[in-house]
């Protein structure tokens, strides 16, 4: 697992190890930034189920405003940590959030903490099934800006809906066992 591009291009990250916690795989996540764009210049992305948090470091990489991490697992978050020291990132704490806490909960954390994104990244663990759960709570949660892009890493089997409230699906790409789902969020729907 490495930055694929930008300011830490080619830095080997740390990984759990365990096989509760998957990293996203170096293809996948080329696919996903192929697909949202080579440079993430005044982007607010969101990490959500950030395991250890290589989607996120490679955000910061590639010059997102913001970052926030959610992971409810403390050794995943001390991973995180390692991550941004290796990058050399801990010094950009004002561009980056680590959350602690489960995903939904955090999702209302954050509509406390009145943030919102451009781009939130969906990757909870394949077998636990919290693909509708987390859309749904998402759509109506207050924390997306107009025309955000959710994208969700799930088994390519797994099927989701066309739509999740306000969440309304646009293309999908397949790469191994592994399928992204792109969402676009509407408020006027």
């Amino acid at each position: 697992m490495r930055i694929i591009s930008g300011t830490a291009r080619g830095t080997r990250l740390a990984s759990l190890g365990s096989a509760d916690i998957r990293p996203t795989l170096d293809r996948v996540k080329e696919s996903f930034f192929n697909q949202v764009g080579p440079g993430l210049e005044g982007v607010a992305f969101l990490d959500l189920f950030a395991g250890s948090g290589g989607m996120g470091v490679e955000a910061l990489s590639r010059d997102a405003k913001t970052v926030v991490f959610v992971e409810p697992n403390p050794e995943a978050q001390r991973i995180i940590m390692q991550n941004l020291e290796k990058c050399k990132m801990t010094s950009d704490a004002p561009r980056w959030v680590l959350l602690k806490s489960p995903a939904l909960a955090g999702l209302q954390t954050l509509k406390e903490r009145e943030l919102d994104f451009d781009l939130v990244y969906i990757d909870p663990p394949f077998a636990d099934d919290l693909y509708e759960p987390t859309l749904l709570e998402l759509s109506p949660s207050g924390i997306l800006r107009q025309d955000a892009t959710i994208v969700v890493e799930h088994f390519h089997k797994t099927v989701l809906q066309k739509n999740y409230g306000k969440l309304e699906f646009y293309k999908d790409r397949r790469l191994g066992d592994s399928c992204l789902s792109f969402f676009r969020f509407k408020d006027s729907l």
